[in-house]
């Protein structure tokens, strides 16, 4: 009898989890994130249901990561498909005047995106897309998205153009020091996660080796079960201060 108690108790246990699960599309988001399962990611943001501002900026986040990846792995057509959809949310969010500072740091995310997808708009859209992102800054200085679309911008801008890598670094670190002054971004929060391996790859493509090596280990502190960063990003990091 007794054996049998622990088992249901074990039961009922895991079916309380499923149902937690289920009922909890950011920690589903976050595991498909470690795990690199962009279909369950894909699912989660298919079957999300926003009702409220706030949900349709949860889901406009959702988006946001989707379409990253949809353009790091050349499936454009998919990518022009959710920013439709995504600009359609900002849009509702915007006529609200709903966190205007979060609305236009990712309409600045989402310009980029339309670069992405079509590079040869890139002396037309990114201009745009700076100022998107000034817009977003001046609303709130202390939106850590508006921080990090700074980054990106100076980044993946031509130094001719007035890009940085060193300016993009200061404004990813700004980004980091912004969220890890707010515990509730930091749980379970692939945005988070996403920001560290943002800084990693930063400091890489910098030479500064060390650095990265840190951030990593920062990062699989906080996650051991990150798969990005513990089976390709940190091996590579390693592997390049080996070979210094």
């Amino acid at each position: 009898m007794e054996r049998k108690s622990s088992i249901f108790v074990v039961m009922h246990i895991g079916l309380q989890f499923s149902i937690l699960a289920q009922a909890n599309p950011e920690y589903n988001i976050y595991k498909a994130y470690i795990n690199g399962n962009m279909n369950e990611w894909k699912n989660q943001m298919e079957t999300y249901q926003p009702i409220t501002n706030e949900q349709k900026l949860t889901l406009i986040n959702y988006h946001y990561g989707y379409i990253a990846y949809c353009i790091g792995n050349n499936k454009k057509s998919e990518a022009e498909k959710y920013l439709s959809k995504a600009e359609k949310l900002l849009n509702d969010l915007e006529k609200t005047q709903y966190k205007l500072s979060i609305v236009y740091a990712y309409r600045s995310a989402f310009t980029g995106f339309h670069i992405g997808i079509s590079p040869y708009k890139a002396p037309f859209l990114g201009k745009q897309s700076l100022e998107y992102a000034k817009k977003s800054y001046s609303l709130d200085n202390n939106n850590y998205l508006a921080h990090l679309q700074l980054g990106n911008i100076a980044f993946f801008t031509p130094a001719m153009f007035g890009g940085s890598k060193t300016d993009a670094l200061r404004h990813y670190l700004k980004a980091l020091e912004l969220m890890e002054k707010n515990p509730s971004l930091l749980t379970n929060n692939w945005n988070y996660l996403n920001l560290l391996v943002t800084i990693i790859n930063a400091f890489s493509e910098m030479g500064q080796y060390d650095a990265a090596k840190r951030y990593c280990e920062k990062t699989l502190t906080i996650e051991p079960q990150f798969n990005w960063v513990k089976n390709h990003i940190y091996p590579e990091i390693l592997k390049k201060l080996k070979n210094e």
